[in-house]
């Protein structure tokens, strides 16, 4: 196993303050952009209707974004862990596809119960079953590889889609149009209150512990199944809990952020390239890379095109494509 590359202190502290200003950003970027200290002043309390709408309405929306983003950046990490696979991403292998198919259910078909708690729960077992979904298929077919793994993900995300599109178009009404859907599957931050802003922080922060408690056996993984089991990893169960683990997230973020793509990607990439491959430093680092390349891009859709909103989700798509494509490229070549 390759030794984690030690970063200094100090780099993480640049990190943190790149994020900072990135937060910064977010919070001065919209349909009318704010200064710093617009953003102070709402801060501080100032009822001046300006400041309480940045404080009620922008900050909430960043901060969100940047949760968001350390989500995506976890589920990455793990799932590339998981499947000993750098081209592995939620969205790809048809986890993203899954959780949205299930929050779909949810805002379209009453349920009877409270609809925080139906989408977020038909998101994780959407998650859960289609990343088990494409495991199980990679297996039988005897194409754990690559492309084995990428061919099952696309296919399944494909007939995902599919399913996700008649349902809205079957089950959209007055009551939920279906604007209000597709707004949400092509990916946004949905602005919370201070109160579900808090829930989230906690569910991002309860994420980074159990993430935290299986990067150990990420790291045996990453050795073979026959190495990880000859340092006490049972395998057969760590996989599926691994697994089980990384729908939760995934889960978190789709509920949340609808479908984003490439961050989780892209960003467990920059992390190994700071601190190296081993998880107890790449799952931390991750989500403080997803958490930025988050904010930034939810900044670019807010103030792209004003007074309209760019979908989040093509925003990533557009930066993300070339650079899934470059990595493709080199894992083909070095084949």
């Amino acid at each position: 196993m390759a030794a984690s590359r030690v970063i200094p202190w100090r780099a993480w502290g640049a990190a943190w303050a790149l994020l900072a200003g990135c937060l910064l950003l977010g919070a001065c970027a919209g349909h009318q952009w704010a200064s710093p200290a617009d953003v102070w002043r709402a801060v501080l309390g100032d009822e001046a209707l300006r400041s309480r709408l940045l404080l009620e309405w922008r900050l909430p929306r960043v901060l969100a974004s940047a949760l968001v983003g350390a989500l995506l950046g976890l589920s990455g990490t793990v799932f590339q862990g998981v499947f000993r696979n750098p081209l592995a991403e939620p969205y790809l292998l048809g986890a993203s596809g899954g959780a949205a198919l299930g929050a779909t259910i949810a805002l379209l078909v009453p349920l009877g119960m409270p609809q925080a708690l139906t989408l977020s729960s038909l998101a994780f077992f959407g998650a859960w079953g289609a990343t088990m979904l494409v495991l199980g298929v990679a297996r039988v077919a005897g194409a754990l590889d690559a492309a084995g793994l990428l061919l099952a993900g696309v296919a399944l995300a494909a007939v995902l889609g599919a399913v996700r599109s008649f349902l809205m178009l079957a089950l959209s009404d007055e009551s939920v149009s279906l604007q209000v859907v597709m707004s949400w599957v092509l990916g946004g931050i949905q602005t919370p209150s201070w109160t579900g802003l808090g829930l989230l922080a906690l569910i991002t922060v309860a994420c980074l512990a159990a993430t935290r408690g299986i990067a150990r056996g990420l790291d045996l993984l990453g050795l073979g199944n026959q190495a990880a089991q000859g340092f006490g990893l049972d395998v057969a169960r760590f996989v599926p809990r691994a697994v089980l683990v990384g729908s939760l997230v995934v889960a978190a973020a789709v509920a949340y952020g609808g479908l984003v793509a490439f961050v989780g990607l892209a960003a467990p990439h920059i992390a190994r390239w700071m601190v190296g491959p081993l998880h107890r430093r790449l799952l931390p680092a991750s989500a403080l890379v997803g958490a930025i390349v988050v904010t930034v891009a939810d900044a670019i859709a807010r103030a792209a095109l004003p007074p309209a909103e760019v979908p989040l989700g093509l925003i990533t798509a557009v930066a993300g494509g070339p650079f899934f494509i470059v990595l493709l490229a080199r894992r083909l070549r070095s084949a």
